[in-house]
C-alpha cells in the first residue's frame, strides 16, 4: 500500500470510530446551537461554525479524541489482511497465545466444577442491599478465601514464553552464541542501545528532569520551577500531544493526575460517570466466580503492601466493576489475546449459547490489582480513578500479559533485557546463568507489573510519566537492566539463585531516573 492509500484507510477508520461517540453529538449539538449567534452569517457558514467550534474549545477537544484514536490505532495493513493479522501477525505467537488461553479457561472452569461456585449468579435480595451500604467499606469485611487460587501467576506465564519456538526460525544460523545464553529464543527485534539514545534522547545527560537532584549547569530547584510553569500551561490549552511531550521529562506532582488524564484523554464527563454508576449496579445484582479471585489478589497484593494497603475500598470497586466493562472488549480488536467464551445452560460447544466471561473479557491473574494502586495516589474520584484506569489497561497494560510480537509487549520486553544485559554485562550475565540464576527469572515480576510494588510509590510515578511521555513500554526493559547493572558488583560474588535473589529483593530506595539516564547514556558501546 502507497502512504496516500494508508492515510486514507486511517482516516475513514477513526471517523468511523467518533461518529459514534459522545463528542460527536455533542459538536454536532453546538453546531446546530451557534447557527442562531449573530456573528454566523449565511453565505460564510461553513467558515464561522469552524471558526465559533474553534474559539469554544471544542476543536481541541475533537484533536485530542483524533490523538486518542492514533494511540490505539491498529497498525497500517493491507485492506484484505485477515482480522487475526491485526490483531497479531504472526502465526506461532497467536497459536501460543490460543494455547495459553485454553489452558487458562480450564484452570478456572475447573476450580467453578470442584468449589461448586457458579461463573455467575444473581445475588438474594438481602445480598444486593448488603453490598450496596457496605460498598465503600468493602475492606473491612472477611469473606473466606481460603479455597480459592489464582488462576495463574507470573512465573506460569514465564515459562509459556520460554518455551515459545519460531518453526520457521533455524537458529543454527545465528552468528553469535550469546543468542543461546538467553530464555528467550524468538527472532524478534528490539532495540540496542545506539537506537534507544535516539528514541529516547530527552533522557540524555544534560536535559532537565524531574527525578533527578543534580545537574552541573542547572539547579534542580530552578528547573522544576520553570518546569511546573511550562506543566500548567500545558493544561491550560488542553492539548493531548503537548502533555505527552511534556511528560516526557517528568510530571510535577500537583500537575500529575490532570495531564495523566489529558494524554489518555480521559474525560470523565457525565456519560462517564453514569457508565461508572451502571457497573457498580451491575456488580451489586450479579456475583461472578472472578470476584472472588480480585478479592483474593487485593489480600494477597496491595493489602500486605506499606504504600497501598489503604486504597483496598478503592481497588475493590475499581477492579469488580472493570471486570462487568463490556466496553473493555474493543481492545481485543488490537491485542492478540481473544475474550474467553463461556457457555449458558450447560450448553457446552453451542456457539449460540456461548457469552463471553467474565464479561470485559480479561481473566485476573495473581499482582493484577497492582495496576490499579499506584493510580489511587492520583485520583480519589472513584469514576475518574476508573476511566484513567481502564484507558491504562487497554493502552498498555494488556501488553504485560499477553502473547505478541509488538515492541511493547511482554515477549519483546524479555528479550529486550536479555539482549541488553548479554551485551553490556556479558560477564554478569554468563556468571548469573552458570550458576542457574538465570536474569529474566528475576526480572520478569518487576516487569509483567511494571514495576508496580516494587519501587516507592514516587519512583513508580516517574516510570509511568515516560512510559505514557514515549507511549511505550521499553523504557520498564532498560529500567530492569539498569538495575542489573546498579547492583553488579554484588552479584558477582553471589553463588545461587537465592542469592541473587537476595541482592535484588529491595527496590524501593533506587532512584529511576538516574539509573536510566546512566545505563542508556554513560554505557560505552
Amino acid at each position: 500500500m502507497d502512504g496516500g492509500t494508508e492515510l486514507s484507510l486511517t482516516i475513514a477508520h477513526i471517523v468511523q470510530r467518533l461518529k459514534g461517540s459522545h463528542l460527536h453529538s455533542q459538536i454536532e449539538r453546538q453546531a446546530k446551537d451557534c447557527l442562531h449567534q449573530p456573528e454566523i452569517k449565511l453565505e460564510s457558514l461553513k467558515d464561522d461554525v469552524r471558526s465559533f467550534l474553534k474559539t469554544s474549545g471544542w476543536e481541541r477537544q475533537l484533536q485530542n479524541a483524533v490523538y486518542r484514536e492514533l494511540h490505539v490505532q491498529l497498525p497500517p495493513s493491507h485492506p484484505m489482511a485477515p482480522p487475526e493479522h491485526l490483531k497479531e501477525p504472526l502465526a506461532y505467537m497467536r497459536k501460543a497465545q490460543a494455547s495459553w488461553e485454553k489452558r487458562v479457561l480450564k484452570s478456572l472452569n475447573s476450580m467453578s466444577t470442584e468449589l461448586e461456585v457458579p461463573l455467575a449468579r444473581m445475588r438474594s435480595a438481602a445480598e444486593q442491599k448488603e453490598l450496596a451500604n457496605k460498598w465503600n467499606e468493602m475492606g473491612t469485611d472477611d469473606p473466606d478465601l481460603s479455597r480459592f487460587r489464582p488462576v495463574y501467576a507470573p512465573k506460569d506465564f514465564l515459562e509459556v514464553l520460554i518455551s515459545l519456538r519460531n518453526p520457521n526460525h533455524d537458529s543454527s544460523e545465528d552468528v553469535s552464541a550469546r543468542s543461546h545464553w538467553g530464555l528467550i529464543q524468538v527472532p524478534v527485534n528490539v532495540r540496542d542501545i545506539p537506537q534507544l539514545r535516539q528514541a529516547y534522547s530527552e533522557l540524555n545527560l544534560i536535559t532537565g528532569q524531574l527525578g533527578i537532584d543534580d545537574y552541573a549547569h542547572i539547579h534542580p530547584d530552578l528547573f522544576e520551577s520553570e518546569h511546573v510553569q511550562i506543566g500548567k500551561k500545558v493544561l491550560v490549552e488542553q492539548d493531548s500531544a503537548a502533555a505527552q511531550q511534556y511528560s516526557r521529562q517528568g510530571c510535577p506532582t500537583g500537575l500529575r493526575a490532570d495531564l495523566w488524564a489529558l494524554i489518555l484523554n480521559s474525560t470523565n464527563q457525565p456519560p462517564d460517570v453514569m457508565h461508572y454508576e451502571q457497573l457498580t449496579a451491575g456488580v451489586i445484582q450479579h456475583a461472578l466466580l472472578v470476584d472472588h479471585l480480585i478479592y483474593k489478589d487485593v489480600k494477597l497484593t496491595a493489602s500486605n503492601d506499606d504504600y497501598y494497603f489503604v486504597f483496598e475500598d478503592f481497588l475493590y470497586q475499581v477492579l469488580l466493576c472493570f471486570s462487568r466493562d463490556t466496553a473493555v472488549l474493543d481492545h481485543f480488536k488490537y491485542n492478540s489475546a481473544t475474550p474467553p467464551k463461556s457457555y449458558i445452560h450447560g450448553k457446552v460447544g453451542d456457539e449460540e449459547c456461548a457469552v463471553v466471561y467474565p464479561p470485559n473479557g480479561v481473566i485476573p491473574f495473581h499482582g493484577f490489582s497492582m495496576y490499579v494502586a499506584p493510580l489511587c495516589f492520583l485520583y480519589n474520584e472513584p469514576s475518574k480513578l476508573y476511566s484513567v484506569f481502564r484507558e491504562m489497561y487497554t493502552r498498555y497494560f494488556f501488553r504485560l500479559h499477553s502473547i505478541s510480537s509488538s515492541p511493547s509487549g511482554i515477549v519483546s520486553l524479555c528479550l529486550q533485557f536479555e539482549r541488553l544485559l548479554q551485551t553490556h554485562l556479558p560477564q554478569l550475565f554468563y556468571h548469573l546463568r552458570q550458576i542457574g540464576a538465570q536474569p529474566l527469572r528475576i526480572a520478569f515480576k518487576w516487569m509483567v507489573r511494571g514495576f508496580s510494588g516494587y519501587l516507592s510509590t514516587d519512583q513508580l510515578l516517574l516510570l509511568w510519566d515516560r512510559i505514557l511521555g514515549y507511549d511505550s513500554l521499553e523504557v520498564v526493559a532498560v529500567l530492569a537492566a539498569a538495575v542489573f547493572a546498579f547492583r553488579a558488583e554484588n552479584l558477582m560474588e553471589v553463588t545461587s539463585l537465592a542469592s541473587a535473589e537476595a541482592v535484588l529483593a529491595d527496590l524501593s530506595t533506587l532512584k529511576v531516573m538516574p539509573l536510566i539516564q546512566v545505563f542508556l547514556f554513560a554505557t560505552s558501546i
